[in-house]
């Protein structure tokens, strides 16, 4: 498996704003937060990979050749081989074709509700476990400290899959159709799984901080509270091992929002401050978004 940390497959998920609609430019910080969480899943459930339908029906055919390979139907298994091969056609000879095709992806909200501060709490109630020998009940707590949408996309090798469509054929042809079958299994059984992982806090801290650039003037208590809450989801972020504690962009945004809520405090001329700041979560989000394991398994 593949796991990248905000890979660009779903980078749009943060380098877009989520606005919120200015009918709901009065929710409490909380909704703002609830309402862009829900936002952003939405947003990956309608980003869904295409599914090509052609490679679809290659593979039913594929599972459709060894089934006739079972039945010893070893002319009809043949035309369900080129069939399958004909339904790769169109996508092979595309221009720009991906090494690997999605086929399906799955998404995953897990959602930790509660402060930078109750992230620590149970941190340190899960170091109490541990030295306790209380090794279950500390891994219980551990996987509560999640806060995250998990996107899982499955696809099809499209450097091994048609080859092993035509080495399938070549071994029918030349009546080895146990050959045939066995390629057959193993391709029906290869895929690549990618999953990647948009953390919720950062989510919420981009559209908090969105919307009380907007209703700063308007609303001067609704903005700071927007801030301050933008600011803990950054900290919860970093306490829940989002963001290497060592983000120089990290600690220049949080100096940056703490301007930020002075001037907003003040003389209410912070649009320039603002400014700043969206500048400074770019510059957070690709660098947040230049972070991934490359290592991986099928």
């Amino acid at each position: 498996m593949k796991k990248v940390l905000l890979s660009t497959l779903v980078s749009t998920l943060l380098l877009s704003s989520f606005a919120i609609a200015d009918e709901h430019k009065n929710l409490t910080s909380q909704e703002v937060s609830t309402k862009a969480t829900q936002v952003a899943t939405k947003k990956a459930q309608d980003n869904r990979v295409k599914l090509v339908q052609e490679a679809l029906e290659s593979l039913k055919l594929s599972a459709k050749a060894v089934d006739e390979l079972n039945k010893n139907k070893i002319d009809d298994a043949k035309k369900s081989i080129e069939l399958a091969l004909g339904k790769l056609e169109t996508i092979l000879t595309a221009k720009d074709t991906p090494e690997f095709l999605p086929i399906e992806n799955r998404i995953v909200v897990k959602n930790f509700i509660g402060t930078s501060e109750d992230v620590k709490r149970v941190i340190e109630d899960v170091k109490k476990l541990l030295d306790a020998g209380k090794i279950q009940e500390a891994g219980e707590l551990l996987i509560s400290l999640q806060s995250e949408i998990d996107v899982t996309v499955i696809s099809l090798p499209l450097a091994s899959y048609p080859d092993a469509l035509k080495l399938a054929s070549k071994y029918l042809i030349e009546k080895h159709p146990l050959k045939a079958k066995h390629v057959l299994e193993i391709a029906l059984n290869t895929f690549a799984q990618e999953q990647h992982i948009i953390p919720i806090p950062l989510i919420n801290a981009l559209e908090l901080v969105h919307v009380a650039s907007n209703i700063a003037k308007s609303d001067k208590e609704q903005a700071l509270k927007h801030l301050a809450l933008a600011k803990d989801d950054l900290k919860k972020a970093e306490a829940l091992g989002y963001i290497s504690s060592s983000t120089t962009t990290y600690k220049q945004l949080e100096d940056l929002i703490d301007k930020t809520e002075k001037e907003v405090k003040g003389p209410n001329k912070a649009e320039k401050l603002f400014k700043e700041l969206g500048d400074k979560l770019k510059e957070f989000k690709e660098k947040i978004l230049s972070t991934h394991d490359k290592n991986s398994t099928k």
